[in-house]
């Protein structure tokens, strides 16, 4: 079967900066709805008519993925506004921020604690990928029809690339949250 709209593929993936660091790799393979929220809208055009076994090499620009750093996303709040034993690396949702933090800080964002100092804490709203040219190497490992449920929900549950809370994506659907901000 060839990858169309409407269809589940199930990937395997490297993904790299433009230096070649590795930033990602998916061993075990994810399904993704094709013609959903799952997938960023260029990786789902360069899949299109490809089927089991193929793979694909993509360069994608921030724009194209995670957008450019948007350096008013950064907050830096009181210490004492948060637990004890808080670490770097969390995330916390814009919504459940304590009382005291930023008035401006969206709260349909999530922020990812990025550093902890006596004073302050610093908040990153930015995925962690802003910014940031990647070059992602893909496998098919295979190719499905949808259910009827998959194609209502317009997701296999994997929003791997999806990581505001509740935000409208640019096809205007809900997106589910997954429960960190990795890419799996």
């Amino acid at each position: 079967m060839e990858i169309t709209s409407q269809c589940v593929v199930a990937l395997t993936w490297t993904l790299k900066d433009t230096l070649g660091e590795v930033l990602d790799v998916l061993d075990e393979p994810a399904e993704f709805l094709v013609g959903g929220k799952d997938l960023l809208p260029v990786i789902e055009a360069a899949l299109q008519g490809y089927a089991n076994g193929a793979s694909v090499q993509l360069q994608i620009e921030p724009e194209q993925a995670f957008g450019d750093f948007n350096d008013q996303l950064l907050f830096l709040e009181p210490r004492h506004l948060f637990p004890a034993d808080l670490q770097t690396g969390l995330t916390m949702e814009g919504s459940a921020l304590p009382a005291g933090c930023h008035p401006d800080a969206p709260k349909d964002t999530l922020y990812t604690i990025t550093d902890i100092y006596p004073d302050h804490v610093v908040l990153d709203g930015n995925h962690p990928l802003a910014g940031i040219a990647i070059r992602i190497s893909l496998k098919v490992e295979a190719v499905r029809e949808a259910t009827d449920e998959e194609i209502e929900r317009g997701s296999c549950g994997t929003g791997f690339f999806n990581l505001q809370v509740g935000a409208a994506d640019e096809r205007g659907d809900e997106d589910d949250l997954p429960s960190d901000r990795t890419l799996h």
